[in-house]
C-alpha cells in the first residue's frame, strides 16, 4: 500500500485500571487490575496506521522521563518514524483510565508534553495526508488547516467547538455519536464520519448521508483503541481511492479487530486483511 500519513497529536502512558463496573460519583470499587501502556490518540492512530502499512511519521511531543522513553519505544515497535517527535522539560502526558467488564471505559487525560507539540522544522508534502485530533492546542490544529497542502483529516475529538476555518478545511472529520450532536458546526463539514458504536457508522456531506456500514459483532474486551483505529483505518481508505460504502466497511472491521484487543494500540493485520471482496 503506497499512502504517506503524517500524524500529528498526542502521545500518553496509559495507566489502566479494568474493573468489574464503572465506579459512581464518590464510589470505589475493588477487584481491579493495573496495567500500563502506550496511548494518546495521536500515537494511537499512529500506531494503528502503521500497522495497517501506511508509511506513517509522528509529530508530537514527549517528557525527558522514562514514560517518554518507553512510548518511543512504542513507536518504533509499530513501525512509526519518531524523527519528529520532540523531547521536552515537562512529564509525558498520561491518561488515567477506566475500563469495565463490557469494554467501555472512563478517561482523564493530563496533557503534559502534549502542551509543547509544535511545527518548528516540519514540513509536509503535498501527497501525504494529514491526521490530527483535539488533544493538542487548537492554535495548532488552526496551524495545520494553513500548512497542509494535501488531505487534511481531523478526528475531532474530545469534543471540543472548531474554528470555521478547520471545518472549511477538512478534507474529512471524525466524529462520534455524541461528538456529532455537541458540534452543530460539523452540518457544514464537506465530508464527516460519524462512528454508532454497535450500530455501524456513516458518512455525511454536508449533513445528507452519502454512505452507512453495519459494525461487525463483537463482545469488545476494550473500546479505548477502536475509534483511533477506525479513524486511521477510514482515512487510509478514503485516500486509496474506495468509494465510500467499502472505505466505511474496512474501517468498521479494524475498529472491531481492535476492541478484542485489550491495549489502546493493538495488533492489527495489513490493511488488505480488512478489505471484503465487494469492488
Amino acid at each position: 500500500m503506497s499512502i504517506d500519513l503524517a500524524v500529528v497529536g498526542s502521545i500518553n502512558a496509559d495507566i489502566t485500571a479494568v474493573t468489574s463496573r464503572l465506579p459512581a460519583t464518590g464510589e470505589t470499587v475493588g477487584g481491579g487490575r493495573l496495567l500500563r501502556s502506550p496511548g494518546g490518540k495521536g500515537a494511537n492512530q499512529a500506531a494503528a496506521a502503521a500497522r495497517l502499512g501506511a508509511r506513517t511519521r509522528m509529530i508530537g511531543a514527549v517528557g525527558r522521563d522514562a514514560s517518554g522513553q518507553a512510548m518511543k519505544r512504542a513507536l518504533d515497535r509499530a513501525g512509526v518514524d519518531r524523527r519528529d517527535v520532540a523531547e521536552v522539560d515537562v512529564e509525558t502526558g498520561t491518561a488515567l483510565i477506566m475500563v469495565d467488564a463490557q469494554g467501555e471505559n472512563q478517561i482523564a487525560v493530563c496533557e503534559g508534553a502534549n502542551a509543547r507539540v509544535h511545527l518548528d522544522e516540519v514540513e509536509f508534502a503535498a501527497d501525504e495526508a494529514v491526521l490530527t485530533q483535539l488533544e493538542i492546542s487548537m492554535d495548532l490544529v488552526s496551524e495545520l488547516a494553513v500548512r497542509v497542502p494535501g488531505y487534511f483529516a481531523v478526528n475531532a475529538a474530545p469534543a471540543l467547538p472548531l474554528p470555521a476555518e478547520v471545518v472549511q478545511r477538512a478534507d474529512l472529520i471524525i466524529v462520534n455519536e455524541t461528538e456529532y450532536f455537541l458540534l452543530p458546526q460539523l452540518e457544514e463539514a464537506r465530508l464527516v464520519a460519524v462512528t454508532y458504536g454497535s450500530r455501524g457508522s456513516s458518512l455525511l456531506a454536508r449533513d445528507e448521508q452519502i454512505a452507512f456500514a453495519e459494525a461487525l459483532p463483537k463482545a469488545p474486551v476494550s473500546t479505548v483503541g477502536a475509534g483511533d483505529a477506525f479513524a486511521a483505518a477510514l482515512t487510509i481508505a478514503l485516500r486509496t481511492g474506495l468509494r465510500p460504502e467499502r472505505a466505511l466497511r474496512a474501517a468498521n472491521a479494524v475498529g472491531a479487530a481492535a476492541v478484542m484487543d485489550a491495549a489502546a494500540q493493538p495488533a492489527l493485520d495489513p490493511f488488505e486483511v480488512y478489505l471484503d471482496g465487494d469492488d
